[in-house]
């Protein structure tokens, strides 16, 4: 598709950025954005907060709030800027300084990969796209204020990993509310199942434009897009009107491998301990701003998460990891998502639990055997989907088949490169003691 890539950077050569709106309805706290591309459409996606159980300790609007309202716009644009990937992005509410342009510039190369590599596009980060701004300078910021409520905002997808994390910071006893981004009944199930009330459960819609999809039908170029980039900034405007002082996360170590080996081409960038460092450092550029971004689960190997999952019955027939069936609650059995997890969790659960969890043996199923080759290595990529490493998927048949010892070096490893604050590593330091004993 790199004809199509060149003609409509051609046709169309403008992305603007107009701004935003921050309106404090009865129930919600309603974002809208303004974007459109010259010649082409205008886009006003909507996002919503909802606010009726959350009491906010700092105003949705104000000087901090904009600052978080105007960087969400920078991650939801990507989403509106593909269908026409136009050379220019001009930003007309705000003008970022040129270390911080280098570094929005660098999430959308890294978080668009998938994207680009599917579509067969051939670019590269300093020419995929120019910034100019027209706004008011975002370096002399007016002071950021911030309330604190001593507790902590945890993102909750519905899976195995947020599920660990809603455990371990129960067991530590530390207060929380629960994030979800478009509600599914396994985000409210798995996040009753930790214990805690559906009041602490702080709701968020993400609306796509309707101009958006009907590009799409057109036959404009459509793809991947940093999701989790999304989820990070929404949180972190949640985190700052509920006065959390950290996001915590469940992204761990597997996130950071490429789906398409010798590549840096990576599903899960905004996943990955990269995009972790880089939320960190633009957060430690606002000091008014003191909410810390990390993920609990960093240290450790998606099957050590699974080794903990499988001890944690509460929440087996709770939760839900599959993207395909997730508007009806189900694990759709036909994706690499569905057998990924299944493959995780079949080393530490009897086969009749796993069957009375998954519907079947995923292992089995011989329509789903290209799908496992993938995930063992023996094709030229991984599927483009939230799936942990080659060495972490061998390692599990090699548990299966009854090696364990070709798996015990993964199950006792400790990621050390990770971000989490001293009071939160003795929790994930108590899961590693667990999870590392033989098998």
């Amino acid at each position: 598709m790199m004809g199509q890539f060149e003609d409509l950077r051609t046709r169309y050569g403008v992305f603007h950025y107009h701004g935003f709106h921050i309106a404090r309805e009865p129930d919600c706290i309603r974002l809208q954005y303004d974007f459109s591309i010259d010649g082409l459409c205008e886009f006003h996606p909507v996002t919503t907060v909802d606010t009726r159980d959350i009491p906010l300790r700092n105003a949705c609007d104000s000087p901090a709030a904009r600052e978080l309202v105007f960087a969400l716009g920078l991650v939801e644009l990507v989403s509106y800027w593909k269908c026409a990937c136009p050379p220019v992005v001009k930003i007309h509410c705000g003008a970022p300084g040129a270390e911080e342009i280098a570094w929005w510039k660098r999430l959308w190369y890294h978080g668009l990969g998938e994207f680009f590599y599917r579509n067969g596009i051939e670019t590269d980060l300093d020419s995929f796209l120019a910034i100019e701004c027209d706004g008011t300078s975002r370096e002399s910021l007016p002071g950021l204020e911030f309330e604190r409520a001593g507790l902590s905002l945890v993102p909750v997808g519905g899976g195995k990993d947020s599920c660990v994390t809603l455990q371990l910071l129960r067991e530590m006893g530390r207060p929380l509310y629960g994030f979800t981004v478009n509600d599914q009944h396994a985000r409210a199930a798995t996040f009753a199942a930790a214990g805690f009330a559906p009041e602490r459960l702080l709701r968020t819609r993400r609306a796509i434009d309707q101009a958006l999809l009907a590009r799409n039908a057109e036959g404009f170029l459509n793809g991947h897009t940093p999701f989790s980039a999304i989820v990070a900034f929404l949180g972190l405007y949640c985190a700052y009107l509920v006065g959390a002082g950290e996001l915590v996360l469940s992204n761990e170590a597997s996130a950071n491998e490429a789906s398409v080996p010798g590549t840096d081409v990576n599903h899960q960038y905004s996943k990955s301990f990269q995009f972790e460092r880089d939320c960190g450092d633009w957060l430690t550029r606002r000091p008014g701003l003191p909410i810390r971004y990390f993920s609990l689960l960093r240290p450790f190997h998606e099957l050590q998460i699974a080794r903990q999952f499988a001890a944690l019955p509460q929440y087996h027939f709770a939760f839900r990891s599959c993207n395909a069936g997730s508007k009806s609650d189900a694990w759709c059995g036909r994706c690499a998502k569905c057998l990924f997890v299944y493959l995780m969790l079949a080393p530490f659960l009897p086969e009749a639990k796993m069957i009375e969890i998954f519907g079947e043996n995923l292992l089995k199923k011989p329509e789903l055997q290209g799908e496992l080759q993938a995930l063992l290595g023996n094709s030229h990529e991984k599927p483009f989907e939230c799936v942990g490493t080659v060495e972490e998927a061998r390692a599990a048949l090699n548990l299966l088949e009854g090696r364990p010892e070709r798996a015990q070096a993964l199950l006792r490893s400790w990621n050390a490169a990770h971000n989490i604050p001293a009071e939160f590593l003795p929790a994930a330091e108590r899961m590693h003691a667990y999870v590392s004993a033989a098998v």
